[in-house]
């Protein structure tokens, strides 16, 4: 049986934010132990209450989701950020993975994606929602390559581009488990990144996607 996550919900629509709490309980895999309408509220309170995974809207009055971050990481504070927006915006994706975000997620994601990106962050990974590498090409400017990707590699980080986690990797190119993690672990070192996500990202500045 999985073990229960314990998180912080953060919207400033107050139906949003109890219809995000009711569906996350209902799954019975999720303990919301804060529930806050703005980052201010939250980043008082959580030194308090300690979760695993915060989840929050990216535009709400004062900080904002982005803001949020920043605060925390200049606390020094590492918890997983998964970021919800309304908003199909490859720039303001970016602007969230910059600022130092786990994840990031549209709102009409269905119930099931959203616990199993919480899941994803907790266990350390990273989540992109299926993004359009020619949007994201558009967004960054163009870097000289550092390295050099295998086709094996480039297309694993496609997958991980398109959201995918390393079981959905390995069911999709007929590997193992374990193969896909040390193929990531390669990827990270090969591109000098601390994660999957900025890996991606790097990629595509240095155009080996």
């Amino acid at each position: 049986m999985s073990t229960r996550i314990r998180i912080a919900l953060c919207d400033d629509q107050a139906l949003v934010l109890r219809g995000l709490s009711a569906l996350l309980r209902d799954t019975g895999e999720i303990d919301i132990a804060l529930e806050c309408s703005d980052a201010e509220s939250l980043l008082a309170v959580l030194p308090q209450h300690p979760v695993q995974v915060i989840v929050s809207d990216v535009r709400m009055p004062g900080l904002g989701g982005l803001g949020l971050i920043a605060a925390l990481r200049e606390r020094g504070d590492g918890t997983p950020v998964l970021l919800l927006t309304t908003f199909d915006d490859s720039e303001l994706m970016l602007s969230a993975v910059r600022a130092g975000a786990q994840g990031f997620l549209l709102k009409d994601a269905q119930p099931e994606e959203l616990c199993a990106a919480i899941r994803r962050l907790a266990d350390g990974d990273t989540l992109l929602q299926p993004i359009s590498l020619g949007a994201l090409r558009a967004q960054l400017p163009a870097q000289p390559a550092g390295g050099h990707l295998t086709e094996r590699e480039a297309s694993i980080l496609r997958l991980v581009a398109g959201g995918c986690s390393n079981k959905e990797i390995a069911r999709a190119l007929h590997l193992s488990e374990g193969t896909v993690k040390n193929y990531i672990t390669d990827i990270l070192l090969k591109l000098d990144c601390r994660d999957r996500t900025h890996a991606v990202l790097k990629a595509i500045t240095q155009r080996l996607l």
